[in-house]
């Protein structure tokens, strides 16, 4: 009875964490649904646009770097609720600023409470959940963003239309507040009942340590090279189908929507297959490798989308290549519960989340100087259609047989 009790706790909090990557996701893309909209009224250019996202990257990257660090010290109840706390008042924040550089400042903020999301989520499936559950749970709190991404669409153009942009920034403090109150009284740390893994030491890991280990670089290009094409999709997809179809504020809705579906599909099926290989006996190894050539192969026909003469093509070939960047990352975020103790779980993540966000930060600067001087996607769409299968190469060359770090 105990045991399925404790089961019963270990998926509500993996509804916890699906509800907080929900809000994680929708406080980024109010920008890029109003990116259009916005740039009508403030007047910012491409790459003013750029820089923008990257103000937001440069933070999200330097607080990765210290997130995973912080939150394994102080623990995922408090230290995830350190972070949504802030970026919940950096998101409302935008509401508050007219300016390009107004907005710079917003995003730097948002990007610092941001960080702290993953690394948190990761680190407490790590803790709760078994290994053969845990691409499963990162599957579903994962498809969270996808939730987002679609409820972003759906309301922010409602909000704004009839109480002006201001409000869409503010309705995430809402959210937020809400699910803060629930985690602080839900969650509450104890033994987690973990069968199939050895005992842990307590002792703490130092992040510089952890750079020791090719584990780490794997999990640190797998994010550097693909995290760019998920970070071009959430600030740039909507000026995409502005600028190439004409799309409206009050039409983005349905293409987006299907995109996103298709990510959250894309996200619980790729923790499902890669399970599923397990419980049928093969190793970690193979199985996540096999779920991660599977994605990998998927995204490659993304490369037709920028010349795609209807919407509903391109919007297809988005979609696929959505579905299975999530689930790659579930995957590839499996990988370091896989191969490093809890206790480094958080430090890791950290780490290969700043190596994503620091290529972001550099796409979205070379996207605002390519479309500002070309106003062609085509070269990122080509870039994107690669990316997987390289990162993959990289990480099979570092850890071919994806065993688990000798810290000790």
């Amino acid at each position: 009875m105990l045991i399925q009790v404790k089961s019963a706790y270990r998926w509500r909090i993996c509804a916890l964490l699906f509800f907080a990557t929900t809000i994680n996701y929708v406080d980024r893309q109010v920008l890029g649904v109003l990116a259009p909209y916005l740039q009508s009224i403030i007047g910012w250019n491409e790459i003013q646009y750029g820089y923008i996202v990257t103000s937001f990257q440069a933070a999200y990257a330097v607080g990765l770097l210290v997130a995973g660090g912080v939150i394994d010290r102080l623990g995922t109840r408090i230290g995830y609720a350190i972070s949504i706390a802030i970026w919940s008042l950096a998101a409302m924040s935008h509401a508050l600023v007219q300016t390009v550089v107004g907005f710079a400042i917003a995003r730097f903020a948002l990007g610092l409470g941001e960080a702290g999301n993953f690394p948190a989520a990761i680190k407490t499936v790590a803790e709760w959940f078994p290994r053969k559950d845990r691409a499963l749970a990162t599957g579903i709190f994962n498809s969270g963003s996808n939730v987002g991404a679609i409820v972003a669409p759906l309301v922010v153009p409602w909000i704004t239309l009839r109480l002006g942009w201001h409000w869409a920034f503010l309705f995430t403090g809402f959210l937020s507040a809400t699910w803060l109150i629930a985690w602080l009284k839900i969650y509450r740390p104890g033994s987690t009942p973990i069968q199939d893994d050895e005992a842990e030491s307590a002792s703490k890991i130092p992040w510089a340590h952890l750079l020791g280990y090719r584990q780490t670089w794997a999990f640190l290009l797998g994010k550097f090279i693909t995290d760019p094409v998920l970070w071009f999709m959430i600030f740039w997809l909507p000026k995409f189908l502005n600028s190439e179809y004409g799309l409206t504020l009050t039409d983005l809705g349905p293409p987006l929507v299907a995109i996103y579906v298709m990510a959250d599909l894309g996200s619980i099926s790729g923790g499902w297959i890669s399970s599923l290989f397990l419980k049928r006996g093969w190793s970690a190894n193979r199985a996540r490798k096999s779920a991660m050539l599977i994605c990998a192969c998927l995204v490659v026909p993304i490369l037709f989308a920028a010349q795609a003469r209807n919407l509903w093509v391109a919007v297809g070939l988005i979609g696929m290549a959505a579905a299975a960047h999530q689930g790659w990352s579930v995957n590839l975020f499996t990988m370091v519960s896989d191969t490093f103790p809890r206790r480094a779980v958080g430090s890791v993540v950290g780490i290969g989340g700043f190596g994503g966000a620091v290529a972001g930060m550099l796409i979205a600067t070379f996207t605002g100087f390519l479309l500002q001087f070309t106003g062609s996607y085509v070269p990122l769409f080509a870039m994107a259609s690669s990316a997987y299968l390289l990162a993959l190469l990289a990480i099979h060359i570092l850890v071919p047989k994806l065993e688990p770090a000798d810290i000790g």
